[in-house]
């Protein structure tokens, strides 16, 4: 298996900021895909954000802006920088690991950080 760590989550009031950490095995070779997804009580996972081996980058439109996804200085991990956020940010937040070139391939996720934004 393929173990997703994610780390960061919190209560935070509105308008503050949290920083989530992901961390998947250095010993995977490339990572082409790592990203946040989000769910919350009744609707399905969505995309939050995502970063490619390549450092290119794509956001929701409910974060642009607002949110900051990168590579982290140690291989196979990111972060997600979340800024002036609000209630509807509210969700658990999941950490994508997919792998499309090399083995092992397919999609690995963590188990999920709670964030909720309330004051």
């Amino acid at each position: 298996q393929v173990q997703v760590i994610e780390s960061g989550g919190g209560l935070v009031q509105p308008g503050g900021s949290l920083r989530l950490s992901c961390a998947a095995p250095t010993t995977i070779y490339s990572i082409d895909l790592m990203g946040w997804y989000r769910q919350t009580p009744g609707k399905q996972r969505e995309l939050v954000a995502t970063v490619n081996s390549g450092g290119h980058t794509n956001y929701a439109d409910s974060v642009k802006g607002r949110f900051t996804i990168s590579r982290g200085n140690v291989k196979n991990t990111v972060h997600l920088q979340m800024n002036s956020l609000k209630p509807e940010d509210t969700a658990v937040y999941y950490c994508n690991v997919d792998i499309r070139t090399y083995f092992p391939k397919g999609n690995y996720w963590g188990q999920g950080t709670q964030v909720t934004v309330s004051s």
